[in-house]
């Protein structure tokens, strides 16, 4: 296959703190260097780019020294952690930003669908936005009006064609937005992780018009997102991004579980809750979750038991129940659990709590969860703490009834339990 694409020590560097480049002083540097030829100073220095650090130095490495090369009609993913530099390299191969240094290859047109509403005018109607993002796009009004009843059926926003688009909802200008850059045709489509305000539906539609665009036409998709399972599904190649440095590029399977291995590390056995675990303004009643079976390792014939160590700041004499997901490092949801309230006597308490017959097939799994005051039914729910990533935990191949069960990781991720009756004739 040829090389429709090819990045060549792409690197790109911000300012920390200002807009532009920051000072005279400093343009006037860079234009004494670049008058006589010399390279820019301040391309010299700056930071690794890890968003949970201080800042040490005025200038931060969004990305740093990347090189790969795409092939006509491959599909790539490209994942990492929030703030790896995902966005700012398709910023880079959509020409939305230039390259501090380095360059991008390319060959054919390029259609790029990267944030909510980008190209779009909110005053304008949907139809008239097909006109105007298509041109943006680079397609001739012509083409357009030839696409476009195709355009406004894959969106699936017809009733709404000629309402501003201001009126929409999030998902529905993605849906518009999608639908005229899939239909541009372009050598190259380039998609950050806006699919992801799209509903379900919409989500499996465009993945599909996706593969269709690969396999069916040949044409070449580079797919960012942190849905593993579609990175998995979608994506011949992968490579994964990390504090702005290409740090891993192989197969889209091997890449996903290169990034789950190195980046997704949830604490096992007991987990001392602090903020990175909490996502919103709860009051911190839990302190430790921690694992209380067998070898802190569980296996298929043993309920999962857990116990918090809670409850330092909850009043005396309260009901709490505890409800949660089990998810699987993919990041999907395999089920979830509520347990009945009980009450609490001390500020300092500890619960146990068992999620039995869970029936999970062999693998990582870790849950979320909150503690909560009232109940459902009665419309007092009121959630006290929650806490995301709180602790991982594995399940072991095991013998069931005296037969070894091994389970294929492609078989799912739940064992169902079941039994066959004969009826003799």
């Amino acid at each position: 296959m040829s090389i429709i694409l090819k990045a060549e020590n792409i690197s790109k560097q911000y300012r920390l703190g200002t807009v532009g480049t920051g000072t005279l002083s400093h343009d006037l540097n860079r234009w004494w260097h670049s008058i006589r030829g010399k390279e820019d100073p301040y391309l010299k220095i700056g930071g690794v780019n890890d968003r949970s650090l201080k800042a040490s130095e005025d200038y931060v490495w969004a990305l740093k020294d990347i090189n790969f090369e795409v092939n006509q009609g491959e599909v790539l993913g490209i994942i990492g952690k929030n703030g790896a530099g995902k966005s700012t390299l398709l910023k880079i191969l959509s020409r939305v930003t230039a390259p501090s240094t380095g360059i991008i290859k390319t060959k054919g047109r390029i259609a790029s669908l990267l944030e909510v509403g980008t190209g779009f005018h909110p005053e304008l109607t949907g139809r008239e936005n097909i006109y105007l993002n298509g041109a943006i796009l680079g397609m001739t009004k012509s083409e357009i009006t030839t696409k476009l009843d195709e355009i406004i059926d894959f969106s699936g926003c017809e009733m709404y064609i000629d309402t501003p688009v201001k009126r929409y909802s999030s998902g529905m200008t993605v849906r518009l937005g999608f639908a005229v850059a899939a239909h541009l045709e372009p050598e190259i489509l380039v998609v950050d992780e806006v699919l992801a305000v799209g509903d379900a539906e919409f989500q499996k539609k465009a993945i599909g018009k996706m593969k269709d665009l690969s396999k069916g036409q040949g044409r070449t998709v580079i797919f960012v997102s942190h849905n593993m399972d579609a990175v998995k599904s979608l994506c011949s190649r992968g490579i994964v991004l990390g504090n702005g440095n290409l740090i891993f590029t192989g197969s889209a399977r091997d890449s996903v579980e290169y990034y789950l291995n190195n980046f997704k590390s949830i604490s096992k056995k007991e987990c001392l809750l602090d903020h990175t675990h909490r996502r919103n303004n709860t009051t911190n009643e839990v302190e430790m979750v921690k694992i209380t079976s067998h070898n802190n390792l569980v296996t298929l014939e043993i309920p999962l038991n857990f116990s918090l160590s809670v409850i330092k700041n909850i009043r005396s004499d309260v009901e709490v129940s505890i409800t949660g997901t089990v998810l699987n490092m993919n990041e999907l949801e395999i089920g979830s659990f509520f347990t009945p309230s009980v009450n609490i006597t001390q500020h300092n308490s500890v619960i146990n709590f068992i999620i039995e017959n869970h029936n999970l097939s062999p693998g990582e799994y870790y849950l979320n969860f909150s503690v909560a005051t009232g109940s459902l039914e009665n419309s007092n729910f009121i959630i006290l703490d929650q806490a995301f990533e709180a602790i991982g935990f594995e399940i072991l191949d095991s013998f069931n009834n005296g037969v070894f069960t091994k389970w294929s990781k492609s078989w799912g991720d739940i064992h169902f339990k079941s039994d066959i009756k004969i009826d003799e004739i």
